[in-house]
Parts: structure tokens; sequence; C-alpha cells
């Protein structure tokens, strides 16, 4: 929303409002019907309109650029959005309210394998680095830590909670994103997951984006988030929503043969949910809280493991 009104308000530019709420058909027929030439949208509503029942019925030609962000993008979704959008020249932003909202970007000159895994390089005049969150040091190149940006675009504070700006901007001015990154030599920035979406099973770290990134490569999937869930002997155990193409389907035993001797057996979803859309904010971000909450109650994983695994934040 702050880019596509800025680009337009600063070059005279027309911007297409389907409607008071996204509807991916709406939004493929604008494209067709008002020839426009940039498309902007979080992963989740792209990935609405390429599995929308009617998408080849409509002509995107017209299309040549945009931005996807919001949310980490499925290399798979990146790549289908410029095949069979023709949105050749889309670009990845990545960034947060509090930066104003971009710290990284992908540009249209840049390598295609760059531009469908990564999230870019740092801005003009920012600051990123990947520190040790527990120790506040920099890591070595390719090596996962927690993005921090800061530079000119970096909020002044919370209003009036001084508190939670304490929490997430230190002494130095550094904004601490609570994002799991990894940078390359190049510069380039590959977002792996949040720092409290990281599923801790029997001591071992395990990445949702990752498995996301394996079960979107079955024929029959569509979309699909994985979170943590409580577990006495393992502190957590993984679960996975998954979201069908339309007219397709596969059964926890389908999908249990297809993960195994392809991930890390521990990575392997436990419990699995079969669902026609998931929990998200009023800008389409996916909320993992709410399904986390919600697969607990529903697997009757309540009481002490709850309390244990997740955050008193996360619970709110």
């Amino acid at each position: 929303m702050v880019l596509g009104n800025l680009a337009l308000t600063t070059h005279g530019a027309c911007i297409v409002i389907p409607g008071e709420a996204f509807e991916p058909e709406t939004v493929l027929r604008s494209v067709q019907d008002v020839k426009c030439t940039s498309l902007y949208g979080v992963p989740a509503m792209f990935i609405a309109e390429l599995d929308h029942p009617n998408f080849n019925k409509y002509d995107y030609s017209s299309l040549r650029t945009g931005i996807m962000a919001g949310a980490t993008c499925p290399i798979k979704a990146m790549r289908e959005v410029q095949e069979k959008m023709n949105m050749t020249e889309v670009e990845i932003c990545y960034g947060m309210t509090e930066t104003s909202p971009v710290s990284a970007q992908t540009l249209a000159n840049d390598p295609l394998e760059k531009r469908v895994a990564t999230v870019g390089r740092v801005h003009p005049h920012v600051e990123i680095k990947v520190i040790d969150p527990a120790t506040g040091k920099i890591v070595p190149v390719g090596q996962e830590g927690e993005l921090c940006t800061r530079g000119y675009s970096v909020m002044l504070k919370y209003w009036k909670n001084e508190e939670a700006t304490n929490k997430v901007i230190d002494e130095a001015r550094w904004m601490h994103s609570g994002d799991v990154a990894v940078m390359d030599s190049d510069g380039y920035v590959k977002i792996v997951g949040r720092i409290k979406d990281m599923i801790l099973r029997g001591g071992e770290n395990i990445g949702p984006l990752e498995i996301e990134e394996y079960l979107l490569s079955h024929e029959a999937i569509s979309e699909v988030h994985v979170v943590g869930v409580p577990s006495y002997k393992y502190g957590e155990e993984v679960m996975a929503w998954v979201k069908f193409k339309p007219g397709k389907s596969a059964t926890e035993e389908d999908l249990h043969k297809f993960c195994y001797g392809q991930i890390a057996s521990y990575k392997i979803p436990k419990y699995w949910k079969f669902v026609d859309g998931f929990p998200t904010t009023v800008t389409g971000k996916i909320r993992k809280v709410e399904m986390r909450e919600i697969s607990t109650r529903e697997l009757g994983l309540s009481g002490r493991d709850a309390r244990e695994t997740f955050h008193e934040d996360e619970k709110k």
C-alpha cells in the first residue's frame, strides 16, 4: 500500500482498486479490463489468483511488473507469477512497517535465481546485518541469524510505548526484525522464517519454510503452512495445514510417503489439517499464531504443554 500509493503520487500514474476487500477473480478481471501494467500483493493473494478456476479465462499480456511482499514468498509461486502472469519484472521487497517499509529489494535486472529465491540486497542509505540473537554478534556469510536494519527509515519509537520500543530497537539504533535470514557473499538475503515460528522438536531447530517449500512441489497442493504444536515428549511436533488445488486431493498417508526419504524424518509433519483457507490479517498475511491456537485446541493439547511451549505474547 505504501509503495503503490507513493509510486502513483510521484509519477502521476493511475491506480486501480478492484474492491473494498481482496477477491481474486475481481483482481484478474480488472487487470484485463483496465490493462494494468503492475500488480501488487502478498504471496497468498498471488497464489489465490493463480489457483482460481477461471485464471485462464483472462488476458495478462498488459502486465509487466509489480511487487510481492508482506510475507515469505514461495519460490514456486514467484516463478509462476513470472511465467503465467507475464510479470517478468516483478520484484520482491522485504521490510517492516517500522522501517518505512522496505530495507531490501530485488531488481528487475538481478539474475533470475536471485529474484525468485531471495529478497534482494539492501536499499541505498540503509544498513542491514545478520546476527546471532543470543550474542548479538554478526554471523559468517551463509549462516542463519536475525536480520537487523539501521538507517533513516527506521521509526523513532512506538507511540507512548517505551517498553515495546526498547525490545526491538537497541542502543545503536538497530531495528531487530525477529526474522531469520541468510546473506550470501554477494549481499543477497534469503528470509528463512520467523524466530518465533521456529519449531524446537527434541533439541532440533526446524524452520517451517523448508518443509513448506518441499510440500509445495506436490502436484495436488496449492498452499501450505507449517506450525509447531505442543508435545510432552519432544516439546513441539510439526503440523502442516494444507490447501489443495481445485479438484485435487491427497491423504495423510500419501503426503507422508511423499516426504519420506526426501526431507529429514524429524521434519515430516506428525499432524495434518486439510483446509479451504487460512487465518489472515486484514492485509492478507497468514496468522500462524492463530493457527497454533486452533491446532492446539482441536488436537486436545491444552494445559501444561501449551503453556510451556508458546510464549505469552503469542497466546494473546
